[in-house]
Order: structure tokens, then sequence, then C-alpha cells
């Protein structure tokens, strides 16, 4: 079993695969605070009402933005399971060709969202992830990543407007009937929910013109469910995309491994 983690700034998803097969899958509130031994309690608690036991794990896989829960991860990996785990960065050969000016920054969040995407969807494909931020990410025709766009989170820009506005307050995010909001609540939801999603499909056609094709859109991340609806150029909402990613990263560093010289 391989032990597959996501780390963002919002939530902590965790998934257990089965060979290609997601066992189980867990999205968990980010927490700077917690120590190994209170991720490693609640893996246990987890894997137990599904049936499994976590000491089963013979590989983990990491793909994080947070450094400081890196390194809590890679602890926990190591202790608790003695395993050293795959930390994946864009200085690995995974076969996905990183075409930008420092491959090194290229979030590992975002390298196991094209992995996984290639995988589904072949190339040349464009990924939105709805996070703290929103990614958008490009795999042009000869399956290399080419960049991207990133714009602040929907959460993360509602939450900075009605705390700087004082007579602004905090609404359910979610489409309202009308564009022409005839209430507060109405107007800060088409400001918002509507607002955001035209400028997820203005990026999407400006990314569609410079590929020079019509790219398959692929949406994941906590948040895409909110939007598809509202993106008809969203050919399919892939909840654990980032996920398989990670599994795909992992098997390739392992058939790399068996098949490099001693």
């Amino acid at each position: 079993m391989l032990l597959a983690v996501d780390v963002g700034n919002t939530n902590v998803v965790i998934g257990v695969f089965t060979d290609t097969q997601l066992r189980a899958c867990w999205r968990l509130a980010t927490s700077h605070d917690r120590m190994p031994d209170e991720w490693w309690v609640q893996l246990v608690v987890l894997s137990q009402t599904q049936g499994f036991n976590i000491q089963d794990v013979e590989a983990v896989a990491l793909a994080s933005v947070v450094p400081p829960l890196t390194s809590t991860f890679v602890e926990l990996a190591r202790r608790y399971l003695a395993i050293e785990p795959l930390v994946v960065n864009g200085n690995q050969e995974l076969g996905l060709p990183l075409r930008v000016d420092n491959p090194s920054e290229v979030g590992a969040d975002r390298i196991c969202n094209a992995l996984g995407a290639i995988e589904r969807y072949g190339a040349p494909v464009i990924v939105v992830d709805f996070g703290t931020g929103t990614t958008f990410d490009v795999v042009d025709a000869t399956g290399a990543y080419i960049g991207g766009a990133i714009a602040p989170g929907i959460t993360v820009a509602f939450e900075a407007l009605t705390r700087r506005a004082a007579r602004l307050f905090t609404v359910a995010l979610e489409p309202p009937s009308r564009a022409i909001g005839r209430s507060t609540r109405e107007s800060l939801q088409a400001g918002t929910v509507l607002g955001y999603a035209q400028l997820v499909r203005g990026l999407i056609r400006c990314i569609r013109e410079e590929l020079g094709q019509d790219a398959p859109v692929v949406a994941t991340g906590g948040l895409a469910a909110l939007f598809a609806p509202l993106v008809p150029e969203f050919l399919a909402v892939e909840s654990d995309l980032t996920l398989h990613g990670l599994r795909l990263a992992y098997e390739r560093t392992r058939q790399r491994s068996r098949t490099s010289p001693n």
C-alpha cells in the first residue's frame, strides 16, 4: 500500500492506494502546530474506520507547499513506518519536462496535477485547482509542463474584502439567482462567485489562445464542485487528481530506481 499526502495551506489531503486503486481518502484541516505523533494517531483511527491497518503501508509519497509540515510528515514516515518518503519536487525525473524559467519553483501539487491529468486526458491539458490560491497548470501537446497562472483563492479574496469593508459581512459562497443583486447578500454572491467564475473562464480562454488549440480543462481542489456548473469549459471534476499524480510520481521513481545500474 502507498500512503499519499498532499499538504496544502488550507487542507491536508491523505489517500491510501492499493496498487492503482484509491482505497481511502481524507481531507483534514492544515495545522502547523500538530506534532508527528498527533498526525499519526489520527491516521491510525481513520484507517481503522476503513477496515485496514495503517502499519501495512509500504511506501509514502508527499507533495507539500508548507515547509514546516513537510518535515513533520517526513518524520512521521521515518518514525512510525520506517520508510524514507518520496518528497516530490521540480528537480526530479518524473517523465514530465518542466519548460519554465526555474523548475525548482514549481509547486509539488502542480507537478502532481499535471501528471494525473496527462494520465487521464492526454496532452495538451489544462488543470484548474481551487485551493487557498487558484492555480492554472498547462501541459502542451508534447506532454511538457509549460507554466500557468496563480490567482487568489475565492475564500481568501472574500475574507479580505469582508475584513476591510466595515459594512460588509460574510455570506454563504453559493451562486445567486441573478447577477444584479438586490440585497447586500446577493451583491456579494454575484460579485464573488459569478465574478470569480468569469475570471476562471477568461484565463482559460487566454491560455487556449496562447496554446493555439482547445485543450481539455480539468478542475480539482476543495471548491471545484462549486464552480463546475458555472464553467462550461470544464470537461471533468477530479477531486482526487493530486493524489493520483502522487501515485504516478512514486511509481515512476520506483521504476527508474529498479532499472538504473547499481
